[in-house]
């Protein structure tokens, strides 16, 4: 019997402000030193974020994870290289005419058009832009590897938004590019296959995993301001 909440959507958090429990904060904090830690021998500082299937919390965890390294004076840009259902743009309330697909479609003139500026203090944001028919040849051309070189020139992390890898192939596509993947897993909706076919199709191009963050995470924990929704392991 299918699981009743499969389809059900994502109940998505806020974006990290001064109002948000301790424990979401410190959660965050947590899987930045992780991060770090975890790229300080790489030349890439580039990073990919994906899940196994549709709503388990990767555009969230894009766009807080962003918000937190960047309160360490680094400077971050966060892609949407969702481009079949972007998200970016809606969580920062950003005008998506001019994005991503623009940029690889070539029309290179338009990329200071393309950067949103400051959507959060130290964080800028390229969106989608309108979504094309051809997603797939559009991250694989050679197009993208020129951009992400322009990028690192004026970014110390660029965080990379993608689909779910186990519905298209789309973020494989841009591993050749990153220093790794994080995978985000909803709890009560994410299965154990699904995150192993998942972690087993970027073992098959021997793409570093970088993290698994399990979302949306129901806790009875007192003290420090409420329940946990995110956590790393």
């Amino acid at each position: 019997m299918a699981r009743k909440n499969k389809k059900r959507n994502f109940v998505q958090g806020l974006l990290l402000n001064n109002t948000q429990d301790f424990q979401i904060v410190e959660a965050y904090k947590n899987l930045r030193t992780n991060l770090t830690f975890s790229l300080s021998t790489s030349d890439s500082r580039i990073m990919v974020i994906s899940s196994a299937e549709p709503s388990a919390g990767k555009s969230y965890t894009t766009a807080n994870l962003a918000i937190t390294i960047a309160q360490t004076g680094n400077r971050v840009l966060i892609l949407d290289a969702d481009l079949r259902k972007p998200t970016q743009h809606k969580l920062f309330d950003a005008n998506n005419l001019i994005g991503l697909s623009r940029l690889l479609s070539g029309h290179t003139e338009v990329i200071n058009k393309a950067v949103r500026k400051e959507v959060a203090q130290n964080v800028d944001l390229i969106p989608s832009g309108p979504i094309p028919p051809n997603p797939s040849e559009l991250l694989g051309h050679a197009r993208m590897k020129d951009l992400l070189e322009t990028l690192t020139e004026n970014y110390d992390y660029v965080l990379i938004d993608t689909p779910p890898v186990n519905v298209v192939s789309d973020s494989i596509l841009l591993m050749k590019y990153a220093a790794g993947v994080l995978l985000a897993a909803r709890q009560r909706q994410t299965t154990f296959d699904e995150l192993r076919e998942a972690i087993d199709k970027y073992h098959s191009v021997e793409a570093p995993i970088l993290g698994v963050v399990v979302t949306d995470v129901k806790t009875n924990v007192r003290g420090y301001g409420g329940k946990y929704r995110y956590e790393y392991r």
